[in-house]
């Protein structure tokens, strides 16, 4: 095969993995958004690495992921999401995005806003891919507090709720 094929070839099969890591993160994203968190889980190598190092936090393992994800997405009312820019390479891909939720539940581990907190995450996000799958997800997070936790009363709460709380009669 003369060079000029060869380079083309190797051009191609380059082209096509990236596009093949791009569409797992896409659809491990979409799978979190659904809360379809057992699908998320399938786009994981069995011995994934998952960390945020805001958070202090360190999972190694699909289980051990699996368990994390399961708490943390119950714990969440996503209210917005939104990629600002994603692009790849042969072995990474990278995303930059923001997330909005109302902390609903304490399954967030380590969370740096109570629960009952609409918040703005900034997510950087740096996958490692192997085989079509994702073998580190390394989340950089910065955390905004939109609307504090109000004691006893979570985020988004009817008024009605807080006037029958606080009747002297």
């Amino acid at each position: 095969m003369p060079p000029r094929m060869i380079a083309e070839v190797k051009c191609t099969m380059r082209q096509e993995m990236i596009a093949a890591n791009l569409a797992t993160v896409e659809a491990h994203f979409h799978s979190e958004a659904a809360n379809e968190v057992e699908q998320a889980l399938e786009l994981f190598t069995e011995d994934v690495v998952w960390e945020s190092p805001v958070r202090k936090l360190i999972f190694h393992g699909k289980e051990a992921a699996g368990e994390n994800y399961r708490k943390m997405f119950s714990s969440f009312k996503v209210e917005g999401f939104s990629t600002l820019q994603r692009f790849a390479t042969e072995d990474r891909v990278v995303d930059d995005s923001i997330i909005t939720v109302v902390l609903a539940g304490d399954g967030v581990e380590n969370a740096p806003a109570p629960v009952g907190s609409k918040v703005e995450i900034r997510l950087l996000h740096v996958f490692e891919m192997r085989e079509g799958k994702i073998s580190r997800e390394l989340v950089f997070e910065n955390w905004r507090v939109i609307e504090p936790a109000i004691e006893g009363l979570l985020y988004g709460a009817q008024a009605s709720q807080v006037s029958s709380q606080h009747q002297t009669c």
